[in-house]
């Protein structure tokens, strides 16, 4: 029987074929244990594993905090425009002659600038005083209508003739009633002695008639008192109807009088309107704009140009209501993309009181405000109406503690940034005392030399491994 050896069976040796490194000789390689080979393979997919799952560090962009000077500015566009404009109109309605002068031509005060056809207010003038001279003759005429100065005086001296007979009349009066009082007593007396027979009938009967005769030129005379004085009375209505008709044209004194007055002054106001259709510069300075070239029929109040000093220019800026609260009377403002190289300069001179809607871009009504400044003496080399980009200074300090404005983000009620310490990124809580549009000046929360991250996204969090992008 064959016997089996009890030698454990020894790992298989694969021979290594002769060659002169090995001076010819048969090497046998050694291979290693499988189990071995198990356990490195594993160990390689766990190392692969772990490596695989481990959080890699973001990429970001990082700058440093560091201490310098920092504006706050509202920017915002704005327009240049002639600080004194004026508008010249036609004052009268009329035929428009064709303005002569060009946009950039240089006038003089008083300069005659346009002119309106004054032939139509002309005409109106003379028809005008035409009828002024036919009212004053008219009212002239009245004192025709009035009883003459002869009649007057006429009538007056009968009143005093028909006085004086009444007066010599009343005279008679007396005269005659003495004469009858006498007769009566010389009745009385021959009745008596005819009565004792002294005297004849016919003698007492002479005393009767005596005093018939007396009495009957008593009544007589008293009938011419009342006919004279009925001559007085008449004489006086005859003065009275004379001063009455001295009178009755004063109406017509009153009538012509306000029409004179009224003609006069449509007189005066077509003199006007007439030595108006001649229009003259109010100031000296530049034609800005003709608005009026060509001859028509124009109305009153039609613009016709636009002069002002050109060298004179102001600067109007619309910004949002909320913005112009902190915009100050001499606020500094710095003047871009205006077409020169360097920024002009300018100051602002006041924030109109009223605000006014305006829809933006998107359609939002938006309420604004115009802020009106001044540039600096030789520091606008513009024109009218030109288009600038504007930065007004609200705030400035020259040593801040400043970061980027992209580096902070909102948290809880106030800003927070990520700095970058040890490759990881630490929430950190800052106060923002002022902000621009690229910066911001911190107040606590950081020191100079700290490093933050720009622009941080929501994959950050606080203890997030990062890497600075290059």
């Amino acid at each position: 029987m064959t016997q089996l050896s009890s030698t454990p069976e020894k790992p298989s040796e694969k021979p290594i074929a002769p060659s002169p490194q090995n001076n010819g000789k048969v090497l046998h390689k050694r291979r290693l244990p499988r189990k071995l080979l198990y356990v490195l393979g594993g160990l390689g997919i766990v190392g692969l594993l772990i490596y695989a799952f481990q959080p890699q560090p973001i990429a970001v962009d990082v700058s440093q905090v560091e201490r310098g000077a920092l504006e706050v500015t509202i920017n915002a566009e704005g327009k240049t425009r002639v600080r004194d404009r004026f508008t010249i109109a036609a004052a009268v309605d009329g035929e428009l002659q064709r303005i002569q002068l060009d946009a950039g031509d240089l006038v003089e005060a008083g300069m005659i600038v346009a002119q309106i056809a004054p032939l139509p207010l002309t005409s109106q003038v003379d028809a005008t005083v035409a009828r002024l001279r036919t009212l004053e003759a008219e009212l002239a005429g009245v004192e025709t209508q009035r009883p003459k100065a002869a009649a007057l005086n006429q009538a007056e001296a009968q009143i005093q003739a028909a006085l004086a007979t009444e007066q010599r009349v009343r005279a008679q009066v007396a005269q005659a009633e003495a004469a009858l009082a006498q007769a009566n007593r010389d009745l009385d007396r021959a009745t008596d002695l005819h009565d004792q027979g002294a005297i004849s009938r016919q003698d007492w009967e002479v005393a009767q008639l005596t005093r018939t005769t007396r009495q009957r030129e008593l009544d007589t005379i008293r009938q011419e008192v009342a006919a004279a004085q009925a001559q007085v009375q008449a004489a006086r209505a005859a003065r009275n109807v004379l001063e009455a008709e001295q009178q009755d044209p004063d109406y017509l004194i009153d009538v012509y009088q306000s029409q004179i007055a009224g003609v006069q002054a449509e007189l005066a106001s077509l003199a006007n309107d007439a030595r108006r259709t001649t229009i003259q510069a109010p100031a000296s300075g530049q034609v800005l704009r003709i608005l009026q070239q060509s001859s028509r029929y124009v109305t009153a109040g039609t613009p016709l140009l636009e002069i002002g000093n050109a060298q004179s220019l102001e600067l109007v800026i619309d910004i949002l209501s909320t913005d112009a609260v902190q915009v100050q009377p001499g606020a500094a403002i710095r003047i871009e993309r205006w077409g020169g190289e360097e920024p002009l300069v300018g100051t602002v001179r006041y924030v109109e009181p009223s605000a006014f809607t305006e829809v933006s871009a998107l359609g939002v009504e938006e309420q604004r405000v115009n802020v009106i400044a001044d540039f600096q003496p030789g520091a606008a080399p513009l024109g009218d109406g030109y288009r600038v980009d504007a930065r007004i200074v609200v705030w400035e300090a020259e040593d801040v503690l400043k970061v980027p404005a992209s580096s902070l983000f909102r948290c809880n009620s106030g800003w927070c940034t990520f700095v970058v310490s040890n490759g990881r990124a630490h929430r950190q809580e800052v106060t923002v005392s002022q902000r621009s549009d690229l910066e911001a000046a911190i107040a606590t929360g950081l020191n100079a030399g700290d490093t933050v991250i720009l622009y941080p996204s929501e994959a950050i969090e606080s203890n997030t491994p990062v890497t600075s992008r290059l």
